[in-house]
């Protein structure tokens, strides 16, 4: 796990200075290390549309349509047309242009997706494009092979990340705690969820389960998903209800709020912990900048609650470049996603929102430029490296529905419809005839 991080965090630095070659192999900029041609051909080049689609909040949007506009202006024979949304409406749009095969030329996937759309032959193997339009020579191999199933790339790895809790310190306070103890456990933070609430405060908004129960199945040795995706990774159902019982319960109390006020969050603006109303949150690393930006105020990163937090813990990558099959432009998608990860310049602006960069140059070249919350987060991922294990293989073929089968228990549990024991059976039953088709 060290070696893997170390090599990221090189690899990051080599994305800073591949960053102003601009996707062009020729061009004269000395800071380049990107070998691709870019737009820099003896002979103009043939002028192109690319359609890019991604999720995320308005700060991300924001500095994508920067970065593109950058490259158009290096590429002049390149026009992107951006296609963007919040995470779940990301994928309800998604869908219908899958199965219509009018995917995005290029399309933001994350790990869950990769498999299903991979499978489903509606994702280009990225393979032939290594070193041949993206420059791969300052990213390591473990960092490109997160996005393989089987011997075909299907996702391009652009940054890594892990979870961990971020918060308002000065909310905490009010709490009567200056941060969570470094060695918290998850009965302290029910009874931070309960002084919460005293405060005329929530806690935090939840837990996404396919994460979070995953996170905390590692930390008792077991794992969601068996290593051939055919079937659940944990046999024993108390696991799951000594999970979501107390977050049932806290929902009950009004620690933490239902699901028809969590349905009014339809982005980072609407977040209550931006607008005062939480402490904190528990997500992914790579979302920290973007919702303390929002927010307008410092914001803090605790660890995960243990026990045996380092069993649980992992880096992931946190999202993927992919280029869809039906592409007729795949050579042009493929040299943007190497400008995207070798363009010093352009990781000035991206600063590890999508993740720290796998660049090993980048990194050091983009450090210095980078605000106090975005250090915070580059420091975490370090510190992630020395204390976590291994990554799951990727999210087998039928996590969407499982997801799906995850929000809808929930949320019956979170409204008392449905005890934790009756969902632990009825998730075990649909989720294996899910998986069951993988084999």
């Amino acid at each position: 796990m060290r070696k893997w991080l170390t090599a990221v965090l090189a690899c990051t630095v080599a994305f800073s200075l591949a960053a102003c070659a601009g996707g062009n192999g020729n061009s004269a900029d000395p800071t380049s290390t990107s070998t691709s041609n870019g737009g820099a051909a003896t002979d103009k080049p043939k002028n192109v549309t690319l359609r890019m689609a991604w999720w995320g909040g308005q700060p991300r949007h924001d500095y994508t349509l920067e970065v593109i506009k950058m490259y158009e202006a290096q590429n002049p024979h390149v026009k992107i047309e951006p296609e963007y949304a919040n995470f779940d409406d990301y994928w309800k749009k998604l869908a219908p242009q899958a199965a219509a095969n009018e995917l995005p030329d290029i399309l933001q996937m994350d790990i869950s997706y990769l498999a299903q759309y991979g499978s489903k032959k509606q994702l280009a193997d990225l393979t032939p494009f290594l070193n041949a339009g993206i420059d791969t020579a300052n990213i390591s191999e473990n960092a490109i092979s997160g996005g393989r199933i089987g011997d075909k790339l299907f996702g391009f790895n652009i940054g890594v990340n892990a979870v961990n809790f971020q918060y308002d310190p000065e909310l905490l306070k009010k709490l009567g705690v200056d941060k969570p103890d470094e060695n918290w456990n998850w009965d302290d933070y029910y009874a931070l969820a309960g002084k919460a609430k005293e405060a005329g405060l929530y806690f935090d908004n939840g837990f996404r389960p396919e994460v979070f129960f995953g996170y905390y199945l590692r930390t008792k040795g077991q794992h969601l998903y068996n290593a051939e995706g055919t079937a659940l990774g944990y046999e024993d159902d108390q696991l799951f209800v000594d999970f979501f019982k107390p977050l049932a319960q806290l929902v009950k109390d009004g620690d933490t709020p239902a699901p028809d006020v969590k349905a009014q969050i339809k982005g980072v603006e609407d977040d209550m912990l931006v607008k005062g109303q939480q402490v904190g949150i528990f997500q992914w690393t790579n979302q920290f900048v973007g919702i303390q930006q929002v927010a307008n105020r410092p914001l803090e990163m605790a660890h995960m609650p243990g026990p045996d937090r380092e069993k649980g813990l992992y880096l992931k990558p946190s999202m993927y470049f992919s280029i869809s099959q039906n592409s007729k432009v795949k050579e042009e998608a493929a040299k943007f996603i190497d400008f995207w990860v070798n363009n010093v310049e352009a990781n000035k602006l991206i600063k590890g929102d999508r993740g720290v960069p796998v660049n090993s140059t980048v990194i050091d070249a983009i450090k210095s430029d980078l605000a106090p919350a975005q250090v915070q987060v580059f420091d975490y991922v370090s510190w992630a490296q020395e204390n976590s294990s291994p990554m799951d293989p990727p999210d087998p073929v039928g996590t969407a529905e499982i997801i799906q089968l995850f929000m809808t228990l929930t949320e019956q549990m979170d409204f008392q419809q449905l005890t934790p024991e009756d969902a632990a059976k009825q998730f075990r039953e649909e989720a294996n005839a899910i998986l069951g088709k993988n084999k």
